[in-house]
């Protein structure tokens, strides 16, 4: 995958998205569909951007019990989405059945990878809010780690931490860092986050 920039549709409805899309008149860029457009516009914005001829990133994150997972992922499958994503909080055998379910009979599937912890979650709510008194660098590698082993292709983490997954899980594991934000930008409600440059 290299170092692709996959550009975020947070948008609430069809038509703003289309017009944004719309406005790439040359190659197709990488997109990710978050919560808000699919809960918007269901399943079939997915099977609409994907004949347009994007990659998709489906960025649902789920997080149940492992056979519920397991289901649902093998819904998501169906429609052919080059990579999705759950949380890693959700265990080891929540990750090996999310990857059961997204393979297909023929032994294809999309490419899978863990939010280790969320870029707006900082030291002080993670152990106020989630009871987590491990440092967080020790607790995104401990949880990259964790999704290695369930054979996930990556995780979602800061650009803080990218390096020292790479260290940890080896070079072609992904590390997919939504925390960048350019240096004069709104950084929103995120915490852990680098410019462009540092990135």
């Amino acid at each position: 995958m290299g170092k692709d920039v996959i550009i975020a549709l947070d948008f609430d409805s069809k038509e703003k998205t289309l017009a944004f899309l719309d406005k790439f008149t040359g190659r197709k860029p990488f997109v990710k569909i978050g919560m808000e457009l699919f809960y918007a516009e269901g399943p079939s914005i997915v099977r609409e951007i994907k004949a347009r001829g994007h990659k998709i990133f489906l960025d649902l994150k789920l997080h149940d019990i492992p056979n519920t997972v397991k289901k649902a992922m093998a819904v998501l499958s169906g429609l052919d989405v080059d990579m999705t994503n759950l949380h890693a909080a959700g265990t080891i055998r929540m990750m090996q059945g999310a990857l059961e379910g997204l393979t297909r009979p023929d032994g294809t599937r999309p490419l899978l990878i863990a939010v280790t912890q969320l870029t707006s979650t900082d030291q002080e709510s993670m152990e106020n809010d989630l009871l987590l008194k491990e440092p967080i660098a020790d607790v995104v590698m401990h949880y990259a780690s964790n999704a290695a082993t369930a054979g996930l292709d990556g995780v979602v983490c800061s650009p803080l931490e990218a390096g020292l997954v790479h260290e940890k899980c080896g070079k072609s594991f992904l590390t997919v860092t939504p925390g960048v934000r350019f240096a004069d930008g709104d950084i929103g409600d995120q915490k852990r986050v680098m410019t462009p440059a540092a990135a």
